[in-house]
């Protein structure tokens, strides 16, 4: 398998089944960080509810759909990115993160956010990458500004959480702004 560094302590590694004692561990670290942010599907509480995700994601990824990757700082999970949605034949796909507080400001989801999207547009010749996030997470969008992304717009009251219902903002790089971005 693959790892890849992202910065002297850290590394992409694909997020696979057989890291669920690791991916559950780690949830229990950053469930309550991340709930607000990301889909409740994802957000798992137990062992079996990591094993069922990471199986959910590598039937996906077995279908050239969506994947799934971790960040390992120190050797510990501490979060990871991924493509939510992956669709060759379109040539678009979106990505998205989570991270847990303690690896939080050293900009491991940023660089391995541009590992994803350098592959996408690179070696699958994607057109289109989008990121969507809720409209008051500031450090989602800022990440998405510094991997070069334009904001298209706002989804009204798109996503529910708390009993609120908060606006979710739309993102996209294209493959020619993605090269000159990266220059």
């Amino acid at each position: 398998m693959f790892s890849l560094p992202l910065r002297d302590n850290a590394r992409l590694r694909p997020l696979e089944i057989w890291h669920a004692e690791e991916f559950a561990a780690h949830m229990d670290r950053a469930r309550e960080h991340i709930r607000p942010w990301v889909g409740p599907a994802f957000v798992t509480d137990d062992l079996d509810g990591a094993r069922a995700t990471l199986h959910r994601y590598a039937e996906r990824q077995a279908a050239d759909g969506a994947r799934l990757y971790g960040i390992w700082l120190d050797d510990v999970l501490v979060g990871g990115v991924m493509f939510v949605a992956f669709d060759a034949a379109w040539g678009s796909c979106e990505i998205g993160c989570w991270l847990e507080p303690a690896a939080e400001g050293h900009g491991l989801v940023t660089e391995a956010c541009r590992t994803l999207l350098e592959w996408a547009f690179t070696s699958r010749g994607m057109h289109r990458a989008e990121w969507h996030c809720r409209a008051d997470n500031e450090r989602s969008s800022a990440v998405a500004k510094r991997l070069g992304m334009t904001h298209e717009g706002v989804r009204r009251e798109y996503w529910p959480y708390g009993g609120t219902r908060h606006d979710k903002e739309i993102w996209a790089v294209l493959a020619p702004e993605w090269r000159a971005h990266r220059q």
